[in-house]
């Protein structure tokens, strides 16, 4: 199909965080704010018996239950199939979000964005917006993988019920989540109190637009973790970057260490390319796409981010240069 003839993808933003954080609070928000647009609504529920769905506003948009518990493999028919279904209607949507329930692991549901040729070619994922509870985030993150991963998976965070802690107290979540991910733009809010044109419609997840809403992602620094807890590496060189070389070890090193490496993203600069190499990947998913030309006398800079679990930093260092030309 030319690229003329290609349909408009829908938006869809992934609404994740703890149980009590504030999500279905955030949802009543967008589906009541007076902003003309339409939103469907994919609740997942965890167990038999849905709840969420009795607690989100009586709006014109149609809420779509999963029942089947958390979303992840055995569901992601489930949430193909609803959205498939959403796309054959007439009065189509002007975006699709989608709540997970607060044990869930974000990254099942990225990766349906990527499995899928139909849902991939119809919908844009746009956003990770991940809802932490100021109060309680660093308690959580004892009690398991969750917290921790929802943060790492985000591009957008509200950091909620800020009125309930001090202010050092809410630096050091902050300290806390930037560890985790410092990509992530934050936001502090109360009640999930928040202007929609910062969290919907963004293109946070759309490489093609990061240079725009990331300015200073070429500009981080390289950090060393060899923990086990989620952090993020990232690198960058100003030599050109061989594609074959790359795709074969970027190939590889998802296979291998997909399951820790929650996100991975990057800006290429492709020997005699005039555009970006960008990519973007979600545990073993890879996609990769050109992206924005680069303007006459600009610097060429490549840079590669992974957040994630028990990384690596010489090996992922070692490997990248491997692709330098």
């Amino acid at each position: 199909m030319a690229p003329s003839a290609a349909p408009a993808q829908v938006p869809v933003t992934v609404l994740t965080g703890y149980l009590g954080a504030g999500k279905t609070t955030l949802l009543n928000r967008i589906l009541s704010e007076q902003h003309g647009k339409k939103y469907a609504v994919i609740v997942n529920e965890f167990g038999e018996l849905g709840v969420d769905n009795d607690l989100v506003v009586n709006a014109d948009e149609e809420v779509f239950e999963m029942n089947n518990g958390c979303i992840c493999c055995t569901v992601r028919g489930d949430l193909i199939r609803i959205i498939e279904g959403l796309m054959k209607r007439k009065d189509k949507f002007d975006g699709i979000l989608v709540e997970t329930t607060g044990l869930a692991d974000p990254g099942p549901v990225a990766q349906t964005f990527f499995t899928d040729d139909d849902v991939k070619a119809r919908t844009r994922l746009d956003a990770i917006v991940t809802v932490v509870d100021a109060k309680h985030f660093l308690g959580q993150l004892e009690q398991g993988d969750e917290a921790e991963e929802q943060v790492a998976f985000a591009d957008v965070i509200l950091l909620n019920k800020t009125d309930l802690v001090s202010e050092d107290d809410l630096a050091k979540v902050e300290a806390k989540i930037t560890s985790i991910n410092r990509y992530a733009r934050i936001h502090r809010t109360q009640k999930s109190k928040i202007e929609l044109d910062a969290i919907l419609d963004k293109g946070a997840f759309d490489l093609k637009r990061i240079l725009e809403f990331e300015p200073d992602f070429l500009h981080h620094g390289h950090d060393h973790d060899h923990g086990d807890e989620v952090a993020s590496l990232s690198f960058s060189s100003d030599r050109p970057v061989d594609p074959d070389k790359f795709q074969k070890w970027m190939g590889a090193l998802l296979q291998l260490r997909g399951q820790d490496i929650l996100r991975s993203k990057g800006i290429l600069a492709i020997d005699g390319a005039p555009r970006r190499y960008v990519f973007q990947g979600v545990h073993m998913m890879m996609d990769a796409d050109w992206g924005t030309p680069w303007k006459e006398g600009e610097k060429r800079s490549s840079k590669l981010v992974f957040i994630g679990r028990s990384l690596d930093a010489e090996n992922l260092k070692r490997g990248f240069e491997d692709c330098l030309k």
